[in-house]
């Protein structure tokens, strides 16, 4: 296969970072890793911009400066979609469309469900504005669970709540009957585990690698590997070089380390379960794929390794297209239990 031949190839990038509080310089091609200039020349159809709401203190000032963050933040990327040649999207459906149109998507999501400010009815007014996944935890316990690295400065201890709070539990059925996708990067193991129990949508984790790989408390193990496979989930590999290779360094390490770890898991559990979240303008980047434009980089690393066209549909978009459809059919038909929709892997039906 030749760039020519995959040129029409709708890839999603699962989590990008925005400049905050200056906020995106999207039509300008700058320093930032992700911009309308870049993401054209890349051949990328669309991006989960992320609202990302550092941990802070669980009190009501931290709650209510995490939440005016996030609909700040929000604004701000729904915005992004009017740009010339952009367009918010918040279905698949939309995400499609855009493609087949010439237009880029813009994906708004959540990080850390600290932005929630200790009150899930902000779940609903996230849902109004289209927000698609909210990512649990980030770095340190909230309300909602425990996180994969605790924050010694906030006291955190290694457990808090021994993964999902009981408001967590409400968070992600609410999060079901809305139709926004648990996004378990960042969380603890015991949080990642609960949350792909207990949800009625599969759980992705939108930036993370493989933990036999690379032992890092950010990468997901084998058992939770399995537990994605056993339930439909989703694991997009990301570009922290420390997560991809332990103490690596963006100029040590290039796009084979991160082929390396979709080869990984397609072995383990299956070309079904995995994709490709940068992290972008939050700490992604390897040699020779440090922005949007580099793109085609890795594809070209796949294809050299044997992956059919077929393969890369699902790899670059297609899977996580699936789970947002699973999504919108939970929402829709607020019944519980796992729905069954064309393309899922058997596991998930």
């Amino acid at each position: 296969m030749t760039h020519q031949d995959l040129a029409d190839l709708l890839v999603i990038d699962t989590h990008v970072d925005i400049p905050w509080p200056e906020g995106p310089d999207f039509l300008s091609d700058g320093p930032r890793c992700v911009d309308l200039p870049k993401v054209r020349r890349g051949g990328v159809g669309a991006v989960c911009f992320a609202a990302y709401v550092p941990q802070g203190r669980r009190d009501a000032a931290g709650h209510g400066a995490a939440k005016g963050r996030a609909l700040a933040m929000l604004d701000a990327i729904a915005a992004m979609g009017n740009a010339p040649g952009a367009v918010l999207a918040t279905t698949a459906d939309a995400i499609a469309a855009a493609h087949r149109d010439g237009c880029f998507a813009v994906v708004p999501v959540v990080e850390n469900g600290a932005a929630l400010g200790g009150d899930l009815a902000t779940l609903d007014d996230f849902a109004a504005r289209g927000v698609r996944y909210m990512t649990m935890t980030h770095n340190g316990h909230n309300d909602l669970a425990d996180a994969a690295i605790p924050r010694a400065e906030f006291g955190d201890a290694a457990v808090l709540h021994g993964g999902l709070s009981e408001l967590g539990r409400a968070a992600v059925a609410r999060m079901n009957e809305l139709g926004i996708l648990v996004d378990v990067s960042h969380a603890a193991k015991s949080t990642m585990m609960q949350a792909a129990r207990l949800s009625r949508t599969p759980v992705i984790a939108t930036h993370s690698c493989a933990r036999a790989l690379c032992d890092h408390p950010r990468n997901l193990d084998d058992e939770q590997l399995d537990m994605l496979a056993a339930t439909g989930g989703l694991i997009q590999i990301t570009m922290v070089s420390a997560f991809l290779k332990r103490g690596a360094k963006p100029p040590e390490i290039g796009v084979e380390a991160i082929a390396d770890h979709v080869d990984y898991v397609v072995r383990r559990i299956g070309v079904e379960h995995v994709g490709i979240g940068t992290d972008f303008d939050g700490g992604g980047g390897v040699a020779g794929y440090m922005n949007a434009a580099e793109t085609p980089a890795l594809t070209a690393e796949l294809v050299r390794r044997g992956y059919d066209r077929a393969a890369l549909e699902k790899i670059w978009g297609g899977n996580f297209l699936r789970l947002l459809r699973q999504a919108e059919q939970v929402r829709q038909q607020g019944a519980a239990g796992p729905v069954s929709v064309a393309g899922a892997p058997a596991a998930a039906r």
